[in-house]
This record gives structure tokens, sequence and C-alpha cells, in this order.
């Protein structure tokens, strides 16, 4: 039969990373939720929302495009009701 993998809540590590300008940020949740995906610069700035919205379960990708940001370290953050992560991404010019 088949069998039916159970959904988890998952950030990954962004991809290419360092990036420039373009990065894929993968991600996972484990029930329909409200997500929040945003983007932090070094000083905790805000610098894109991603993704903001309900989703279903299940994985998803994203594209972040850096293109006017300088190079640093940024941070990206998913947060559901009940899932936060917080990962770092390396932009290089």
């Amino acid at each position: 039969g088949n069998i039916v993998m159970p959904k988890t809540y998952f950030l990954a590590q962004n991809y290419p990373n360092p990036f420039n300008p373009e990065t894929m940020i993968a991600y996972g949740i484990a029930e329909t939720d409200y997500v929040n995906l945003e983007v932090y610069d070094m000083l905790g700035k805000k610098i894109a929302t991603l993704i903001n919205e309900k989703q279903e379960a299940g994985d998803y990708s994203v594209q972040f495009d850096g293109t006017g940001l300088s190079t640093g370290l940024y941070f990206y953050k998913l947060e559901t009701a009940s899932f936060s992560q917080v990962n770092k991404m390396v932009l290089l010019r």
C-alpha cells in the first residue's frame, strides 16, 4: 500500500548559500496553518515578507531576490502558530 510520510515542520538552509542575487528557501508545515516567512538584516530590520498567508500542510519553497541589498549576513524566520525557526544566509556581491 501507500506509505504516507508524516508532515513535519522544518526550515531548510537556503540554496545556494552564499548567494547573489537569488536563493531558494525551502520549508515544511505539518498542518494547515498561518505561515509567515520574513527576511531581516543584521540589525533586525525587516527586509522582505516572502510568505504571509494560510497554507495547507506540505513542503514549499520560495525564491528570495537580494538585488539591491549589500553584501552581508541576513536572517530568515519562519513562524506559524506552533513553530518558529531562524536561519542565517550570506549575500556575496
